[in-house]
């Protein structure tokens, strides 16, 4: 069948839409993946775009032209252009299809709360009913575009306002040069943290530790800085 220049049609696609600079482009995505990249889940592009061409409409087929690209984005970069409406665009969904990715969000963030953090009195987690009840009390929403994880852990603050919950402990396992032990002692002293096991040979410390899990960054680093090795063994 005769398909004019500039008509590339695709069907059973998920449209992300981007309006700029008074005009309103699209990309065509594989169905469920757009949140899944979006979330930090998927990382390749190709797994997620049915084609690398930007689109001034999915469903008719009509391609961008290379001016119309340069106007709303300073590049013919396809690529590019379409990490910039993967990331900024409105993915179009019907209500039911919205509600439904809605849903299933918030139950990551239930999940996310559950499997990260305890009650500070029993150092258990909490039932998942009790998480998600706790949610909705801070009128708890999660922004499609971001982590839900991420989001889940950022609501904690607003959690901690009305009732007790912290993040679970990580165990750590860190191996530095012995004239390094009490600089890496001294971290764990300052954050908080409970030793449980220190082997001091005459090379090397081997400790094993639980500390907050948002120390993890400044302990790595210092860990490096002593041409040490450091491990996340587990939640504790």
């Amino acid at each position: 069948m005769f398909q004019p220049v500039g008509i590339k049609k695709l069907t059973n696609v998920a449209v992300v839409r981007h309006k700029t600079h008074g005009s309103r482009f699209e990309i065509a995505c594989y169905k469920n993946t757009v949140l899944s990249y979006r979330r930090g889940h998927e990382k390749d592009l190709d797994n997620v775009l049915q084609s690398s061409e930007v689109y001034v409409n999915v469903s008719k087929g009509v391609v961008a032209r290379d001016e119309e690209l340069v106007r709303a984005y300073g590049t013919t970069d396809r690529g590019k252009i379409c990490e910039i409406i993967l990331a900024k665009g409105e993915l179009q969904v019907s209500e039911r299809e919205r509600k439904a990715e809605s849903e299933s969000a918030f139950r990551d963030a239930v999940t996310t709360l559950v499997e990260k953090c305890v009650n500070p009195g029993t150092n258990r987690p909490y039932p998942p009913g009790m998480i998600e009840s706790a949610l909705r009390d801070i009128h708890f929403s999660v922004d499609p575009k971001r982590s839900a994880k991420q989001q889940a852990l950022e609501a904690l603050p607003k959690l901690q306002e009305i009732f007790p919950i912290k993040r679970a402990e990580m165990r750590f396992a860190a191996v530095v040069p012995s004239a390094k032990e009490e600089s890496l002692m001294a971290f764990v002293r300052e954050n908080s943290g409970k030793v449980e096991t220190n082997d001091l040979s005459a090379s090397e410390a081997s400790v094993t530790f639980t500390m907050d899990p948002s120390t993890y960054r400044a302990l790595d680093k210092l860990v490096k800085e002593c041409k040490g090795r450091l491990e996340v063994v587990t939640l504790a």
